[in-house]
């Protein structure tokens, strides 16, 4: 079936294929207000200009980046209502940034004590024959012990 298209304008499936996302993303995009309301054809069809593609990867990489869609939305209005909200970009970045470092000291943490337990069980194993349990799991009820009487 052929879709009618707004004259001047790239349909919806145009602007998802060339963003490499869905037609459903990109409504989406449009009723969070991400992007700006997309004109319509008499047909009711959607019709988007050109620099709704960059928009697009623009808010794809913000988003594998940590902004939220409602981030990005407010954000976006702003510039579209001819404010600079640079400041606020650079801020939230500055607090997402805070956080991933926050979140890798956790990791390394986890990492550290996954080593230990993995090293510790390699340990039981090694004195146990094939067959007879080491009772792996439970062991880490000890461990969360040893961490409580700490």
């Amino acid at each position: 079936m052929m879709m009618e298209r707004v004259p001047g304008l790239l349909s919806t499936g145009q602007v998802a294929h060339l963003c490499g996302v869905s037609a459903d993303t990109v409504r989406h995009y449009e009723h969070l207000g991400v992007l700006p309301p997309a004109a319509r054809g008499a047909n009711g069809y959607r019709g988007y200009p050109e620099a709704v593609v960059d928009r697009v990867r623009v808010v794809r990489r913000a988003v594998a980046l940590g902004f939220t869609l409602a981030e990005l939305s407010r954000l976006l209005k702003q510039r579209d209502a001819g404010r600079a909200p640079c400041r606020d970009v650079q801020s939230l970045a500055a607090s997402k940034l805070a956080d991933l470092d926050q979140r890798l000291t956790e990791m390394h943490a986890l990492r550290d004590a996954l080593a230990g337990i993995v090293a510790s069980w390699d340990a039981k194993l090694a004195a146990v024959t094939d067959g007879q349990p080491a009772y792996l799991l439970d062991s880490l009820l000890e461990r969360t012990l040893e961490r409580t009487n700490e």
